[in-house]
């Protein structure tokens, strides 16, 4: 019987996008924990997320350096031992009741996170076939979002009590066992059995037409559209997945914490989709189109309906991201060729979108109510759609480049 060459690799990739699901889903708790243990607003609140994206700015474009010098496993490794200097200083943010040592220890989990997804993500994507990268996208996507839920929920269990009645001091002991357990996650990706990967093109200019004759990153316009969607999808995606549970709390509901899974069912749905369908039965672009319509709809009805309905519909605008992720990625890469890892870092880079628009959120609820303030997902939603229908194939009327459609 003859093995998936991809199956060993995509086992240890799922786990280390597991591992960015989960680092961000903690950052679901933090935010209404913060606002009740320190008394800030939600704007203030907020910037936790804000200092974590951040750091793909800083970061991404060295971390592409670090993998070329040492290679996608060993880069992989360092990130977890960012990881673990992260949430060892969390604890003394929360012993001296400092918002300004947790910001600190958020930017330094968003650097590890930074290192891991500029490795993982071009990973993934020339892992193998280029018109078949969502459905691995997908596949990952499903252990980054199970993984995002999972977080609140587990430290709820693992403290032992409701959101409500936890202290600062509460996040002591889970804090200290995510950070040992992301020293042993170091040693398990140096020992790991993955191969290092090029795409077409890195290693014999020829095999990349389209880039070959090209001496800049910034000539190609479906990679720089391509980071602009991403930026603000994942700015988007972000709000979907980590406001529900302070939405749930302002609404005075029980176990806020458990509505973390609305928006983690809605992206797993679409995985699931993802999977089956592409790319026998949908094409990568096709998906993209598909998702920012239901995207769309979905924010409009968690603006207009009433908020204990509006609530769940959250389902609906995580179902139309679904796809964004792992359509956008492939569409961006398309013929870089020789410039594929420092295209990854410009899309990899993007992800700080996550530190604007969920910021400039918590600002809007402040000002306006948390429904009100989803109207930021509209503009970007819509973006994403101009990307779908025409940004992405803009290399291919442009220059009159003609290739086999994804």
């Amino acid at each position: 019987m003859r093995t998936n060459p991809y199956l060993i690799p995509l086992v240890y990739i799922g786990a280390m996008f597991f591992t960015v699901g989960f680092t961000l889903g903690i950052n679901s708790y933090l935010i209404p924990l913060l606002q009740t243990a320190l008394k800030i607003s939600s704007g203030y609140s907020y910037l936790v997320l804000a200092a974590n994206f951040s750091a793909f700015l800083a970061f991404s474009y060295p971390a592409s350096l670090v993998i070329k010098k040492v290679g996608y496993k060993r880069t992989m490794a360092l990130s977890f031992l960012c990881f673990s200097i992260a949430f060892l200083l969390f604890i003394p943010s929360a012993l001296m009741k400092s918002f300004s040592l947790f910001l600190i220890a958020s930017f330094i989990s968003g650097t590890a996170n930074a290192i891991l997804q500029s490795a993982i993500n071009p990973y993934v994507t020339i892992l193998g076939p280029i018109e078949s990268a969502a459905r691995r996208m997908s596949l990952m996507g499903c252990c980054n979002t199970l993984a995002w839920s999972i977080a609140p929920i587990a430290l709820t269990w693992m403290i032992g009590k409701p959101l409500q009645d936890v202290g600062l001091m509460d996040i002591k002991r889970p804090f200290a066992f995510i950070a040992f357990f992301s020293i042993v996650m170091a040693i398990v990706m140096l020992k790991s059995p993955l191969k290092e990967i090029k795409a077409t093109g890195e290693e014999n200019i020829e095999d990349c037409p389209y880039a070959a004759h090209k001496t800049s990153i910034w000539q190609f316009p479906h990679l720089i559209l391509g980071g602009i969607t991403l930026f603000l999808y994942v700015g988007v995606e972000t709000v979907a997945d980590a406001t529900t549970v302070d939405y749930a709390n302002s609404l005075g509901l029980a176990d806020p914490t458990h509505y973390s899974i609305y928006p983690s069912l809605g992206m797993v749905t679409g995985y699931i989709g993802g999977i089956v369908l592409i790319p026998k039965y949908l094409s990568q672009i096709n998906a993209l189109k598909i998702c920012s319509v239901i995207a769309m709809m979905g924010s409009l009805f968690v603006i207009f309906l009433p908020a204990n309905i509006s609530i769940y519909c959250v389902y609906f605008m995580s179902l139309g991201c679904s796809l964004m992720y792992p359509s956008i990625w492939p569409l961006a890469l398309t013929d870089l060729g020789r410039f594929t890892k420092t295209g990854s870092a410009i899309l990899v880079t993007s992800i700080v979108g996550g530190a604007v628009i969920p910021t400039l959120f918590g600002f809007l609820k402040d000002s306006y109510g948390n429904q009100q303030a989803y109207w930021i997902c509209i503009p970007c939603f819509i973006a994403v759609m101009l990307y779908a229908f025409v940004g992405c194939k803009i290399r291919l009327k442009s220059q009159s480049y003609k290739i086999k459609n994804q």
